[in-house]
């Protein structure tokens, strides 16, 4: 039964690993607001909340690899530090228009989701749920 995680191994069946899809947006986001690397990038995407738990290094490089060879993202190393080299990525103005696109879609997504808690929160499944907890 969900509990409203939405992870397969707390035993939900429902489809919220696919807040995933808006990993992107976040990404293109983040690189307008501050050009970064991939581990500053971990944590912002992080903090807008569409991801769970500890988000998976893998997952960020691959898409900024694929947003880089789409044309939506540039990157250069940086060696000036001490430590060792970082890449950096930066949103170009195709990225930019992308994000710009993105927009839409999710205050689309946002006025559908609000229309279905309104109407489920209406149901006896939703009060039976608010009466036990």
């Amino acid at each position: 039964m969900c509990q409203g995680r939405g992870h397969a191994e707390d035993g939900c069946d429902c489809p919220a690993g696919k807040t995933e899809r808006f990993l992107q947006p976040s990404l293109l986001l983040a690189l307008h607001l501050q050009p970064s690397y991939g581990y500053e990038l971990i944590e912002k995407v992080g903090e807008f909340g569409f991801l769970d738990g500890v988000i998976d290094p893998g997952i960020i490089y691959r898409h900024l690899r694929r947003l880089e060879a789409d044309g939506f993202v540039s990157s250069e190393w940086d060696t000036s530090g001490s430590g060792p080299a970082r890449r950096y990525y930066h949103v170009t103005k195709n990225g930019e228009e992308l994000l710009c696109n993105w927009v839409p879609f999710m205050e689309k997504s946002k006025d559908a989701l609000g229309r279905f808690l309104q109407l489920y929160q209406r149901t006896p499944l939703a009060r039976n749920k608010n009466s036990r907890e």
